[in-house]
């Protein structure tokens, strides 16, 4: 893949393929890199996925020094709204001439330590003299050798102030200031390798020439010249103590994009491409940020990522509990169902000897019952034969379970209720249909007499 980027001078053709290493797949998001190049803001919107990234979109502000911040700042917002990032962060590249960039040294220091031991040092690095400054760093990684050096950027504190007022004015966000070495060296190692011994050149918007450059003999090398580029080059070679050649432009040893919708074409647009870049390199070589903790407005949806990712974990891990207990459950069910099958036919012969058992118990009942009523209907017939005058004539008696029934003729049929209820087998004694005239002048009834529990 080719694109064209300008470095000031002529325009080059790069082709830089995409590193295989696996921290590519880490260079994930979309940033805003902004490059203060004179009196224009140049801003890039830049996505990275892992097979490559994209410049999304581009812009410039122009005349920013002499416009109210409220006026360019709404440009940008406006800017950032039309492509649907509107409470995204960007990332500041100050001037080079504002910054003074050092290497310094830090063997066996720990990285939470790096601070305290520049602070020791930091005077020797800048020529403010008493001057309150701000500093940052991060580690030179050109090569093993400079592990132990740190690369240092050291600008004014009332400068630093200047800039971060004058964003927030704005109403711009901003997570961070950086300057063009630290970017840079982020950039190119934004999915994981870096060209090897080299040294860059690039025309700032105030028309001088700096010169980028890692070696073995020097980590890393940043400088600006006055000079004509052919001198600069020089001088930039023998620093990085290399064999005589031509610098590369900056913009030719950048990843190179996928898609680049809005072209590159200005210095200023490759610086802000490249601290675009920088901000996504941050798991491979996070830049040196000099805008302090406390005024950081991280504002990205690649925030999210780590909660999404929690979210997923706790779903996958609900879901894998009701897995489990669902094939737990299922175990158990098949244990159950064997140790069933085992004693099945022991139940089977316990209900076939239980409904035997209550065959017998219901035969026995009921001859029981037979008994018990075949005697009682005795005692019946013998009470109605003690207590029934001879004068009566009975022609049909039904003993049932509650009760008895009795037709037949007496001279005075009235009288027979009394007599029965006054046994004590018999109550409620009742006609159940009209005293009729018999024979010989004698009634004919028929009366029911309920039985009495006796024993």
């Amino acid at each position: 893949m080719t694109v064209l980027l300008d470095n000031g001078n002529s325009t080059q053709t790069a082709a830089v393929p995409v590193a295989g290493n696996w921290t590519r797949y880490l260079a994930f998001g979309l940033s805003a890199g902004i490059a203060i190049d004179g009196e224009t803001l140049e801003v890039v919107l830049a996505k990275s996925r892992p097979k490559g990234v994209t410049v999304v979109a581009r812009t410039s502000v122009l005349n920013f020094r002499q416009r109210p911040p409220a006026i360019w700042g709404r440009e940008l917002r406006e800017f950032l709204s039309a492509h649907g990032e509107k409470h995204l962060s960007a990332t500041v590249l100050l001037p080079r001439q504002e910054v003074i960039v050092r290497v310094a040294s830090v063997p066996g220091v720990q990285a939470k330590d790096i601070d305290g031991a520049l602070a020791f040092q930091i005077d020797s690095m800048h020529p403010y003299g008493d001057e309150e400054v701000a500093f940052a760093w991060s580690r030179a990684l050109a090569t093993p050798i400079s592990a132990g050096n740190v690369l240092v950027g050291v600008i004014r504190r009332s400068k630093l102030d200047e800039y971060v007022k004058l964003f927030e004015d704005a109403g711009v966000a901003v997570a961070g200031f950086t300057f063009s070495a630290s970017a840079i060296q982020s950039a190119l190692r934004l999915h994981g390798g870096a060209r090897k011994d080299f040294a860059a050149i690039h025309l700032t918007g105030d028309g001088l020439i700096e010169i980028y450059g890692e070696s073995s003999a020097k980590p890393v090398f940043s400088a600006e010249f006055d000079l004509a580029p052919e001198r600069a080059a020089a001088l930039a070679f023998s620093e990085l103590r290399l064999a005589g050649g031509e610098p590369v432009a900056i913009g030719a040893l950048l990843p190179v994009p996928m898609k680049l919708a809005p072209a590159l074409s200005s210095p200023g647009a490759v610086m802000a491409y490249a601290v675009a870049l920088a901000s996504l390199a941050h798991w491979n070589s996070k830049y040196a940020n000099l805008l302090p903790p406390a005024l950081r407005q991280v504002h990205s949806r690649a925030r999210f990522i780590p909660t999404l990712i929690l979210i997923a974990l706790l779903v996958l891990s609900g879901i894998s509990w009701l897995v489990y207990a669902a094939y737990k459950d299922r175990i158990y069910l098949e244990k159950l169902q064997a140790e069933i099958a085992k004693i099945q036919p022991q139940a089977a012969r316990a209900d076939a000897l239980d409904r035997l058992a209550n065959e017998h118990k219901a035969r026995v009942t009921l001859l029981d019952d037979y008994r018990k009523r075949g005697q009682g209907d005795i005692e019946i017939l013998a009470e109605l034969s003690r207590i029934i005058p001879p004068t009566v004539w009975t022609a049909n008696i039904d003993i049932l379970p509650d009760s008895v029934m009795l037709t037949g003729e007496a001279d005075q049929a009235a009288p027979l209720l009394k007599i029965l209820d006054s046994s004590p087998y018999f109550r409620n004694s009742e006609f159940t249909m009209g005293v009729m005239r018999g024979g010989q002048n004698g009634e004919g009834f028929r009366i029911r007499t309920f039985r009495k529990a006796h024993k």
